[in-house]
């Protein structure tokens, strides 16, 4: 017999994606001709705009089809640095690093900060990536709930107890994915006042930033000019411009951390495709009209989908403020049965809809939550009012 030859430890501390397996496993049942509702994907269904593409197409035509700089192009790191001094985070485009995605960028900024055992705060519930990328480097995520009752508002008491001699960083993400939730300033500033305390980074997420129904996001940078010192912004063209495939994120922060992170970038992937940076150069240069239709529609999709799903019996939902996610509470219907099988478990709960109604949501898991699921809402409405009549129709099957 032949031994396995050694993988490192990291492989097997590290999980897989949750959302990623969800909507692999919608495919392959899609595949095999079963009619699908996939309600998992955390991407827009919508094309990108038009003035987008095009700039994409001038970009090949104009000859950028070499290695980009590593850190992006000038001008892309100049109309970043001046989107976020629009939501009031000054950052100079020096302290912009142009990378594969925000998923990427938050990897690089990791991966500069954190040393072996050092921790991270993470609010739960969480994106699924947080706690693992954190074990990626070496580091160690100390998660602090939230609670639906407070509209998963953060808790500056309890963050505070989570601080110790190896926290190094805090994770923020307004608007949050996967609640919807949206940190008012009051929230921003006690983080940011405990952040200066004990000396630490902020790795704000705010990919959702363009994504809000009621008022809107207050970027973390903004809170103060010792906020802004410890901001490492994380953000990117995929959500707000229906861009995922294109690959473009970035960092803004410290000049100094931006160096490091370089370094890190430059020792994997390099600089980010120079088409897509082209096409994300326009995205933000462009007129807003496109961007503004798209959240009205999110906004019609979302007043419809709370409706629906507080009418389900044993499910309960919080509003979203943003994003495009319901987060729907399904305790109540755990300990039933469907077909003679027990739902012990939202992965359970989710197993099922996908196998008997052909209905694919993401278990609450992966997200810290696990008396949740996460159903997005970046789907036409006729594929939202299916979905929700196969859950309907399951969970009144239940006995």
């Amino acid at each position: 017999m032949i031994e396995q030859l050694r993988l490192s430890r990291r492989a097997s501390q590290v999980a897989p994606s949750s959302t990623m397996a969800a909507a692999a496993a919608a495919r392959a049942l899609a595949e095999k001709g079963v009619s699908v509702v996939n309600l998992t994907a955390g991407e827009p269904d919508f094309a990108t705009p038009e003035p987008i593409r095009k700039a994409a197409h001038d970009a090949i035509e104009a000859g950028y089809t070499k290695y980009p700089p590593l850190t992006g192009y000038g001008d892309l790191r100049q109309a970043v640095a001046e989107a976020a001094a629009a939501r009031g985070f000054h950052v100079d485009p020096e302290g912009v690093v142009v990378s594969c995605g925000a998923k990427q960028a938050i990897t690089n900024a990791l991966l500069a900060l954190v040393d072996q055992g050092d921790e991270v705060i993470v609010p739960a519930p969480y994106w699924v990536s947080y706690v693992d990328q954190v074990k990626l480097v070496g580091g160690t995520p100390v998660v602090v709930e939230t609670r639906a009752a407070d509209g998963f508002a953060l808790d500056p008491a309890l963050l505070a107890a989570a601080v110790t001699p190896r926290t190094v960083a805090i994770f923020v993400n307004s608007p949050c994915n996967p609640t919807g939730a949206v940190y008012d300033r009051g929230s921003l500033e006690a983080v940011a006042e405990l952040a200066v305390r004990h000396d630490l980074w902020v790795l704000s997420d705010e990919i959702y930033a363009a994504l809000t129904y009621e008022g809107e996001a207050v970027s973390f940078g903004s809170i103060s000019p010792e906020a802004a010192r410890r901001t490492v912004l994380i953000d990117g063209v995929s959500k707000s411009f229906a861009m995922t495939g294109w690959r473009i994120g970035w960092t803004a922060c410290d000049t100094r951390l931006a160096k490091a992170i370089a370094v890190m970038q430059g020792q994997t992937t390099s600089g980010a495709t120079a088409i897509s940076q082209r096409a994300a150069l326009a995205a933000l240069r462009m007129d807003r009209a496109p961007v503004q239709a798209m959240v009205a529609e999110y906004h019609k999709r979302r007043d419809y989908g709370i409706e629906r799903l507080n009418a389900i019996p044993g499910i309960s939902c919080a509003k979203p403020v943003g994003a495009f996610y319901f987060f729907p509470h399904v305790s109540g219907l755990l300990g039933r049965s469907h077909q003679g099988t027990v739902i012990d478990s939202a992965a359970t709960l989710t197993r099922l809809l996908l196998e008997r109604e052909g209905l694919a949501i993401v278990g609450g898991d992966g997200f810290g939550a696990p008396e949740y699921v996460r159903i997005s809402y970046a789907a036409s409405m006729a594929s939202l009012a299916e979905g929700f009549d196969r859950l309907e129709r399951f969970v009144r099957a239940l006995s």
